[in-house]
């Protein structure tokens, strides 16, 4: 279970609470308090059906200014098997609740905005979190202040406390000095914004080694504005940027990664979905050597609204029943291939719409060069094939219209590559040189001896297009069988099958 995925599902769950826009004393919370937790658990069930987690609300309050509530979060299951919760345990939320038009919280706050009311929430100390409060020496370790707005619009300021927590029999160890969170929803949650800022955040553990692994990072920041398409999936901008990730294995640094960018914008214009990715890494150090830096972007368009959303609920609905389902969770062979054959029959409804899906570029560089590779795919729908296929080239030509790809490694970037590679499993400087000057120019042989590779400007290059039947891989055009037999099918060098040519 995700249980990341499930505790931000309830989350967001719990905010509904606090987004409906009508109750502006403390006497119509009370009147309407059942209406907004069945709201609460509809919102969980939809966010995070796994989790088996239902809300109640206890100790309503009510004051002239502020009143205030307990809200309990249980498991529905009356086993542990499965629970996040156990049946005797709860978590709770203590909420102190300043009534508007100018909430108390605010006002300690000069924000003469005109509010509903003004929310104070954190944890109490119960069975269930009893160790987060130990780790932060008795305080909740979730802090939070929510403005809500006459028409139900919410924004909220989060603070996590520093935590250190330590296992001395597992030599596990989890610390941070504290994280910030603003989150901002309309009335209906269909729109929320969210940033977020840590500043450390330490891991310790042991591999299968019993040698201790240690994970720093350093500067992590996220940020977002979502909103629901009309098809109600959910599209917008993220983003995230981290300053710097290193391991240690045994003490030794093996991997120190910086100035790592991404950046996703997705769209939805008349039912149709379309979006683009980008990554950027600055550096990249394996064993103490200097491995270069890397980009990607990645475009998908002209994906159906609606069929998106289709898959989406048939497989998290057919992956859950898997999960519920202890013969398959015993055997590990069995559930991949549950897995498998659950993906590849809801796939035909990712493509419906033909869209289109490109790779322009993605590269690696060091100082000797740059190596890229770059895809072009141009889907069709299969349920609009006219009839039946009868073979192979009619079977991929449902599914595909073209396809373009190239393949361009730089000889001097990938000869520094391997240097580096060689150094780190404690070759000299010359000795590595030389290792990896003959396996790139090995590998360059033999891709031209079986027809992969060609080279040219000191470049070993590839490139495969597709159309209709029709492969030309690296200028040699040839039907989609000839090209399977040669190179799928080990038939390189061999005879090809009588009427096919070779």
């Amino acid at each position: 279970m995700n249980k990341t995925k499930i505790a931000v599902g309830v989350v967001v769950a719990l905010g509904v609470v606090w987004t409906a826009g009508a109750w502006f004393t403390g006497k119509q919370l009370e009147k309407n308090m059942d209406q907004l937790v069945q709201q609460a658990n509809v919102q969980i069930k939809n966010s995070a059906p796994e989790s088996r987690l239902q809300l109640s609300y206890q100790n309503f309050q009510r004051g002239v200014f502020s009143s205030s509530a307990r809200f309990v979060l249980q498991s529905s299951l009356q086993t542990e098997d499965k629970a996040m919760l156990k049946p005797s345990q709860s978590i709770v939320f203590k909420e102190t609740i300043d009534h508007g038009p100018l909430p108390l919280a605010q006002l300690k706050k000069f924000n003469l905005i005109l509010s509903m009311a003004s929310v104070h929430s954190e944890l109490e100390n119960t069975d269930a979190v009893k160790k987060l409060f130990e780790i932060t020496k008795g305080q909740s370790i979730v802090q939070a202040e929510t403005r809500v707005g006459y028409g139900g619009s919410t924004e909220s300021d989060i603070k996590l406390l520093p935590a250190d927590y330590s296992n001395a029999q597992t030599s596990e160890r989890f610390a941070f000095n504290g994280a910030t969170l603003k989150v901002s929803a309309d009335d209906k949650g269909d729109k929320v914004s969210f940033n977020c800022d840590i500043d450390s955040l330490v891991v310790t553990s042991k591999n299968k080694l019993e040698m201790p692994v240690l994970f720093t990072v350093s500067g992590l920041k996220l940020d977002a504005y979502t909103k629901l398409s009309p098809e109600g999936m959910r599209i917008g901008d993220p983003t995230i940027a981290l300053k710097k990730l290193t391991a240690a294995v045994d003490g030794k640094e093996v991997l120190i990664a910086e100035g790592l960018n991404g950046k996703s914008t997705f769209n939805s214009d008349n039912g149709s979905m379309s979006g683009q990715i980008d990554y950027t890494l600055d550096s990249l150090k394996l064993q103490g050597q200097n491995f270069g830096q890397g980009k990607l972007a990645v475009k998908l368009v002209g994906f159906d609204g609606k069929a998106i959303k289709a898959f989406s609920e048939n497989y998290k609905r057919q992956m859950q029943a898997l999960n519920s389902n202890p013969d398959v969770q015993a055997n590990p062979e069995l559930y991949q291939q549950r897995t498998s054959e659950i993906l590849t029959s809801n796939l035909p409804l990712l493509l419906k719409g033909d869209p289109s899906v490109s790779i322009a570029s993605f590269s690696w560089k060091n100082d000797k060069g740059e190596s890229s590779f770059n895809l072009n795919a141009q889907f069709k729908d299969p349920a609009t094939a006219t009839a039946s296929a009868q073979n192979l080239g009619q079977q991929v030509d449902n599914v595909l219209k073209t396809l373009d790809t190239e393949l361009t490694i730089s000889m001097d970037m990938a000869t520094e590559m391997m240097t580096h590679v060689a150094m780190a499993e404690g070759y000299s400087q010359e000795e590595a040189l030389k290792l990896a000057d003959q396996q790139v120019k090995g590998v360059a042989a033999m891709g031209q001896m079986f027809k992969l590779t060609t080279q040219e400007d000191n470049n070993i290059t590839t490139s495969l297009q597709y159309d209709t039947g029709q492969i030309i891989m690296n200028g040699e055009k040839m039907p989609l069988e000839q090209f399977l037999f040669r190179y799928m099918l080990g038939g390189a060098g061999m005879a090809a099958p009588e009427g096919m040519p070779q």
